[in-house]
């Protein structure tokens, strides 16, 4: 009988011990619960899932972080005070819990509704989504990934794509492959099929968050695209411009000097060589007024090309003010 007894104890015990193994081990779905437990995600958040085809894993990983659409910059920022050098339009935030010993995060996004940059908010989710997917990888899998990551950036040649990287190797050196898991999937269209086939498991169509992204930054880069070459007309007249000028001021001078001379022939009588003098001189003042009329038609050209060049940097400014976020006034050029 007291082996019996004995025998109960130590099993008694050995399923106490296994309640804190088994809790521990699923501390992470017990976290989401108690996060996702009568959480019903707001409209335009649901809809930015949508929008980005976000898979159910996706949503998950997304909705966990309570995500938050912020209107004004000033509370955003104070939501989101990463000092980054690029403009911060939404943040991942891993807040740590005490109780579970994991993170608590949670998404901000910059509410952007001007209907010409329509996308932004929507790449911006999938990017800050991407960030919360990346937490969420076991050891073997982040290795696997950031291996592909890596070899990708290795070969990439998008001038673009690797300033962004290299700037946030000097903001945020201890992220960069965490920024390139969001950034390769959601700006590149075409990936290496590994890393294609890692990012279904976010995306049933990933085609779509690139295009948002492609879309809203083509408002930027069309713009700038236009300006430069305005920039380069504009640059081209002004040498014809300053050339005409100049010509037309060494036909002016000429013109008062045979000016002087024909007077000089008529005070001293010799008409003979007066007349014959005439019709170059003539041919001169209407050579002279035709390079006036052009040279003006030419500036009214230049003018209304520098408005519409300038109407489109005011644009350009426009853009850049309404996702700019940055709360000190002078950092806005």
């Amino acid at each position: 009988m007291k082996a019996v007894k004995r025998l109960s104890t130590i099993t008694l015990s050995a399923l106490v011990l296994v309640v804190p193994i088994v809790a521990y081990a699923q501390r992470q779905a017990i976290f989401d619960f108690v996060r996702l437990r009568g959480y019903s995600p707001p409209v335009a958040v649901a809809q930015l899932a949508s929008d980005d085809t976000m898979t159910n894993k996706a949503r998950h990983a997304f909705y966990v972080t309570h995500p938050t659409l912020v209107a004004q910059a000033a509370t955003f920022r104070q939501d989101c005070p990463q000092n980054e050098q690029t403009i911060v339009l939404g943040c991942y935030i891993a807040r740590q819990s005490e109780q579970l010993n994991l993170t608590s995060p949670v998404i901000f996004l910059f509410s952007i509704t001007d209907p010409r940059l329509e996308g932004v908010v929507q790449v911006t989710a999938a990017h800050e989504m991407l960030h919360a997917a990346y937490d969420r990888l076991n050891t073997k899998d982040k290795n696997y990934v950031n291996g592909l990551l890596q070899s990708y950036y290795a070969t990439q040649t998008d001038q673009r794509i690797k300033d962004t990287i290299d700037a946030y190797k000097k903001s945020e050196p201890n992220d960069v492959v965490n920024e390139m898991h969001s950034i390769f999937g959601t700006e590149i269209a075409d990936l290496p099929t590994p890393l294609e086939s890692y990012y279904k498991q976010y995306f049933t169509n990933r085609a779509a968050v690139v295009a948002f992204s492609a879309s809203y930054k083509g408002e930027f880069t069309d713009r700038i695209a236009r300006i430069t070459n305005y920039d380069q007309q504009l640059s081209a007249m002004k040498q014809d411009i300053d050339s005409q000028e100049a010509s037309l001021k060494n036909l002016l001078s000429q013109i008062e000097s045979d000016q002087v001379r024909l007077d000089r022939l008529k005070s001293s009588g010799d008409f003979a060589a007066y007349n014959g003098a005439v019709p170059g001189f003539n041919a001169e003042i209407t050579s002279y007024n035709s390079g006036v009329t052009r040279l003006k038609s030419d500036i009214d050209t230049f003018n209304a090309l520098v408005e519409t060049r300038n109407g489109l940097a005011a644009e350009l400014r426009n853009l850049d003010s309404v996702i700019d976020t940055r709360l000190t006034p002078q950092a806005i050029q």
